[in-house]
């Protein structure tokens, strides 16, 4: 796949991934942190296509950041006279003027979607953990564009898209690849900023998304700030998901173990079902 110094056969790399895909993405990930810088810029860039081309397979998006919708005029918009003139007529006919509440608007309404991915990065940070956060991180920009943050977690919480960012899905996989695993895992702390995220949003539905062995390392019981979160889903390593289980009972979460690197938007897709 790289015949010689800084070179990158995508057409090897695409055989692989026909073959074996969660090799050839684990093997991608791991390029993307190699020491020959031109090598390392190749599989970055090739790995943020294949990410979104993966994520976009199958997956249905969004509808975007906000929509037009009907709504009673009572609630504000602009008046729908075709909708209301019903009400209008009825109204004229018993020589009255119509009640607001009888009437309907049309409003650009909130998004359906917000979600906050947290990808711990406390522990080994190797190729297949990155190619799971990076194709997590992508099918969250797929199935929220406008609408979704990404942080990654150990001690402390680091922003690589904020909610209000108009930060690209290529540029936060790029974040993602780049991450470096190390330190506590401060869980408690992780997912209180994702709360903080989604109150920026004014999106119908609010979930957390933690991409996690939920193994908290730090003094907090995180148990009681995950209780506080209206929806909170969780993707965890399969060959180590006792804990994610436990701690998905005790605080009413929803969660699935994540077996293979390519199932990682499937299984995001299944959880938020």
């Amino acid at each position: 796949m790289s015949p010689e110094v800084g070179a990158l056969d995508e057409d090897a790399f695409d055989a692989a991934l026909g073959a074996d895909p969660d090799a050839a993405l684990t093997l991608l990930a791991e390029m993307a942190t190699a020491t020959d810088e031109r090598l390392r810029a190749a599989a970055r860039r090739l790995a943020a296509r294949i990410v979104l081309d993966r994520t976009r397979t199958g997956v249905p998006r969004s509808r975007g950041t906000r929509r037009l919708r009907r709504v009673s005029a009572d609630r504000g918009g602009d008046l729908d006279v075709d909708a209301s003139m019903e009400a209008l007529l009825e109204a004229r006919a018993q020589g009255r003027r119509p009640a607001l509440e009888e009437l309907t608007a049309r409003d650009w309404g909130a998004p359906e979607l917000a979600l906050c991915l947290l990808v711990d990065s406390s522990g080994s940070m190797g190729g297949a953990r990155l190619a799971a956060a990076a194709l997590t991180a992508g099918a969250c920009a797929w199935r929220a564009p406008g609408d979704h943050a990404v942080l990654s977690f150990a001690r402390e919480v680091k922003v690589l898209r904020a909610m209000d960012s108009q930060r690209p899905a290529a540029g936060v996989v790029d974040a993602v690849l780049a991450l470096r695993g190390f330190g506590v895992t401060a869980l408690g702390t992780a997912l209180r900023a994702a709360q903080e995220q989604l109150a920026r949003t004014r999106a119908d539905r609010r979930v957390v998304v933690l991409l996690s062995d939920c193994r908290a390392t730090d003094e907090e019981d995180p148990v009681a700030v995950a209780a506080l979160i209206p929806e909170l889903v969780v993707l965890a390593p399969a060959d180590d998901s006792e804990q994610a289980a436990e701690f998905a009972r005790r605080c009413g979460a929803r969660w699935a173990p994540l077996k293979g690197v390519a199932d990682a938007p499937a299984v995001l897709a299944e959880l938020l079902s």
